[in-house]
């Protein structure tokens, strides 16, 4: 199954993006734990160039912490500043501003040469769908000013957010780019939920998602859902297949007949998997 996904408002928000550079410090880009090179927009790099950068790794509770960890240094090794945190809990958000005034302590430190006033650090926030963007400015500003969702599209639109008195952050959509040249990255964004499952098959998807964690986290699938088939070859389709069923029957996604209803059963799937019911997990490693 070919995965593509960039609707009309992402093109605008890309023209957006550019025409908004000049009025910015630094750019934050927000990245998903759990697949921190698929969910690194290429489009987005090129846009920014040279622009001073903070990689935020947000989702790190549902990401492996060795994996998280072996991504910080790559970022970093890159020139590019780097934390992990969750959105959601507010861990490590305080010092989001802290790595932000870093980056820019020679521009201020001119500025305050000139006899110029420090100002606040005027900050874009960029990343693909669902990556947790309106739930992290929420955060940082202390109130709701950006609509969140755990669906990707959400946010339509840009907008200043005053955060404290040291920053002020301008959200923007999320925006994939046009084509997936490597079809892999498609089904790891799929997973997540970055592209919306509306416009996806779920079965293909939660196949991918089954076949990948009886590979790489397979006792945690086997406690998770009390599995009782024995694995011999993930690259059988019909063993995968096999543990989807089981999976149903034990949920009771049944129809009539006594079949599994695997559509129903692959909702499940990804579902607990983007809750991180199945423990901490990444889909890609450096």
């Amino acid at each position: 199954m070919s995965i593509q996904w960039f609707p009309g408002h992402m093109t605008r928000a890309r023209r957006q993006i550019q025409d908004k550079l000049k009025l910015i410090d630094v750019a934050i880009e927000l990245l998903d734990a759990r697949l921190p090179l698929s969910s690194r927009n290429p489009m987005i790099h090129e846009i920014l160039g040279d622009k001073p950068r903070l990689i935020i790794m947000n989702k790190c509770d549902l990401a492996d912490p060795e994996a998280t960890a072996k991504w910080l240094e790559v970022f970093r090794k890159e020139g590019h500043a780097a934390i992990p945190v969750d959105a959601s809990s507010g861990y490590n958000i305080q010092n989001i501003q802290v790595e932000a005034r870093k980056l820019l302590e020679a521009k201020f430190e001119r500025l305050i040469a000139k006899g110029l006033k420090p100002r606040p650090v005027r900050a874009l926030i960029v990343g693909i769908p669902n990556v947790g963007k309106s739930t992290l400015i929420n955060k940082l500003a202390g109130r709701q000013v950006a609509a969140t969702g755990d669906r990707p599209g959400v946010t339509k639109g840009q907008q200043w957010i005053r955060v404290g008195s040291e920053m002020e952050l301008l959200d923007t959509p999320g925006i994939l780019w046009p084509k997936f040249e490597d079809q892999l990255v498609g089904y790891r964004l799929a997973v997540t939920g970055a592209i919306k499952d509306q416009v996806l098959n779920v079965e293909d998807i939660a196949f991918y998602a089954l076949k990948f964690m009886s590979a790489h986290y397979w006792e945690r699938l086997k406690e998770r859902f009390e599995l009782e088939t024995p694995l011999h070859d993930i690259e059988d389709p019909n063993e995968i297949v096999s543990i989807m069923e089981e999976i149903g029957r034990k949920r009771g996604c049944l129809v009539s007949g006594g079949r599994v209803d695997l559509e129903k059963v692959s909702g499940i799937i990804l579902r607990e998997l983007r809750a991180g019911k199945m423990g901490q997990i990444t889909l890609e490693h450096p």
